[in-house]
């Protein structure tokens, strides 16, 4: 079967496709089809309609569009029974193909009429239809109309669901910024948390509450502001319990071609510095090849260059931008979906030419070696890239992740993503391109794919270091895209709270909470607490993501039902532990008799 296809001869577990919703309480429409609360049919039933499987050829079956997805399913073959389902706001682009007179061959699948359907999460879909009763004409207007809500000034989907899990919306309280730095040790000596962002007017990018340098005043905030770009200062992101080493994060210096310097900025990463006790160096690691840095200066950016911050060690770190990582995922998408048995023979050598594993390893390698500084060296870190909110937090939240055991569970992993990509301002609606028509801007890039897929990789050189499992990156990557959710809409913590997202939509982290066992890893040791992991970051140590990647093309889809196999190994797991806790209980009663029993024989004995 094609991946992107559902069949009734595969269990709920291997049913990729069936991740985006495969949690959701469904119910079934008067048309058979499973529609969750909010969602309404917009286009009837469309008969007569074929689906060109890239792999298996022409499937006959019916088509239905609600105000959420695109739903195509066929009945007539009962020896496979095929369902595919996409989000709207996942499609990226829908063209028209065929012309006038090429209605009689769409069977056969040459120059069919009909359309084609292009989709953020990989997938590229071929549809055919009939010329004579229009239904390509109705079908391409709604799609175009309701893929697309920014660009028609329509409602996203969030807006509408109204799935009741039973929380309270208890999803939106997950993260707390007060909380999680008290969590870490905050206040602390050196370091001060400040409310002078509370009306974003330092910096309207960043979160209301900042930690900084104890020392440094709100005015001195507001100059250092003025030399950082997008006004984005260093603040902090991580400390050390024991050694008060930091991890920090900004955007570049406005140094410009004419070499400007701020002494107050130049004070304030001093500042940096002496907050920690044990360090002589700060350490700036610039995300950046240094070509890109250097070439950043023509247009008034620059980086720290070592005659202003003497106590300052800057290192590249060599990540691309993010036109060169889209680039990359183009050529992995056309890599996956390859379905002729010679083009098999390239595989490898495909996946080596759109260097998406090799982009992973750089990432990978920047965060270790931050990872390692931090705890070996205890040296605090600064880093940025140049607007300091896509390579940044890549590393930053990787960094974290390999120090930080609270961030491998799975309630740390949705602080961490609130925290370090949600509250400082990575531009997921402008990364992604939500509900925005315009599918080559030169804004969208896979920055968020990239992290993930960074920390799959440390899941495989680590298994039981995690509480998730992988079957939980996957769910946040379906509903990065599928809007239903209000966790990855807009492009700041600002615009959500104009937006009153919380009030107006759910949260993803209701729906993971609701089913969580869905995404508990069999083989999590709590023996893993309190323990830093550093990963191999080299090409040889890296696997491709076969599960997420993969999934569309039944060539490389896995031929064992793992997530109940997972589920079986938490049974297991559970009922041993009980066996435990009940031995223990026992062992400590008898214990108890044994010391009983010699307190009375002494005074027999006396």
């Amino acid at each position: 079967m094609d991946g992107s296809e559902k069949s009734t001869a595969e269990s709920p577990a291997q049913d990729q496709e069936g991740m985006v919703e495969s949690s959701m309480i469904e119910t079934p429409h008067s048309d058979g089809v499973p529609v969750v609360p909010g969602e309404q049919i917009l286009v009837a039933v469309l008969k007569d309609v074929t689906y060109l499987c890239h792999f298996f050829g022409a499937i006959a079956g019916k088509m239905i569009v609600t105000n959420y997805k695109l739903y195509f399913y066929n009945e007539s073959d009962k020896d496979r029974d095929v369902t595919i389902e996409v989000p709207l706001c996942t499609i990226t682009r829908v063209e028209k193909v065929g012309g006038a007179n090429t209605a009689s061959r769409a069977a056969e699948g040459k120059n069919p009429y009909g359309l084609k359907v292009f989709c953020k999460d990989l997938r590229v879909l071929s549809f055919v239809m009939r010329q004579e009763n229009r239904q390509r004409r109705t079908l391409y207007e709604k799609l175009q109309e309701q893929c697309f809500p920014l660009s028609n000034k329509l409602q996203f989907f969030a807006f509408s669901f109204k799935e009741d899990f039973g929380d309270d919306g208890a999803g939106w309280s997950v993260y707390n910024s007060k909380a999680e730095y008290q969590r870490q040790g905050l206040p602390a000596e050196g370091w001060r948390l400040t409310k002078a962002n509370f009306k974003y007017e330092l910096c309207d990018t960043y979160p209301q509450l900042l930690a900084v340098p104890s020392p440094a005043t709100d005015d001195d905030l507001k100059q250092v502001a003025q030399f950082r770009s997008r006004g984005r200062i260093p603040v902090l992101s991580w400390i050390h319990p024991e050694s008060q080493a930091s991890i920090t994060r900004c955007a570049q210096p406005l140094c410009g071609i004419s070499s400007k310097r701020s002494r107050d900025d130049e004070r304030y990463v001093h500042l940096i510095l002496e907050a920690n006790p044990h360090a002589h160096k700060l350490l700036i690691f610039d995300a950046r090849p240094q070509a890109n840095a250097v070439a950043n200066v023509a247009r008034g950016g620059g980086y720290e260059k070592s005659e202003a911050y003497t106590t300052s060690e800057l290192i590249f770190c060599d990540i691309h931008n993010i036109h060169v990582m889209r680039e990359s995922l183009r050529k992995l998408q056309d890599t996956c979906l390859t379905a002729h048995p010679i083009d098999d023979k390239h595989w490898l050598s495909n996946l080596e030419q759109s260097q998406w594993l090799l982009h992973i390893k750089t990432i990978l390698a920047a965060a270790t070696k931050i990872t390692h500084h931090v705890e070996t060296a205890k040296a605090s870190v600064l880093v940025h890239c140049s607007d300091g909110w896509d390579r940044t937090a890549q590393l930053t939240s990787l960094s974290m992740i390999m120090l930080d055991s609270y961030y491998r569970t799975l309630e740390g992993f949705e602080v961490l993503i609130e925290k370090e990509w949600l509250s400082f301002g990575h531009k997921f609606a402008q990364r992604l391109g939500h509900g925005d028509k315009n599918h080559s801007d030169s804004e969208r890039s896979p920055v968020f794919l990239q992290f993930m897929d960074a920390v799959w990789q440390i899941m495989q050189q680590f298994p039981a270091a995690f509480e998730f499992n992988e079957f939980f990156l996957i769910l946040i990557l379906d509903h990065l895209y599928s809007c239903m959710f209000g966790t990855f809409l807009c492009n700041c913590d600002r615009e959500r709270k104009k937006e009153e997202l919380k009030k107006r939509t759910r949260s993803l982290w209701s729906l993971v909470h609701s089913h969580k066992e869905d995404y508990l890893n069999a083989l999590y040791a709590s023996a893993y607490s309190n323990h830093i992991i550093l990963p191999a970051a080299a090409i040889r140590h890296l696997e491709f993501w076969t599960t997420y990647y993969g999934r569309w093309n039944p060539l490389m889809k896995m031929q064992e039902p793992v997530q109940q196999r997972h589920k079986q190994l938490l049974g297991i797991r559970d009922v041993l532990k009980k066996k435990v806790e009940e031995l223990q209980a026992q062992l400590a009663e008898k214990q108890q008799k044994d010391r009983n029993s010699t307190l009375k024989a002494k005074p027999a004995e006396s």
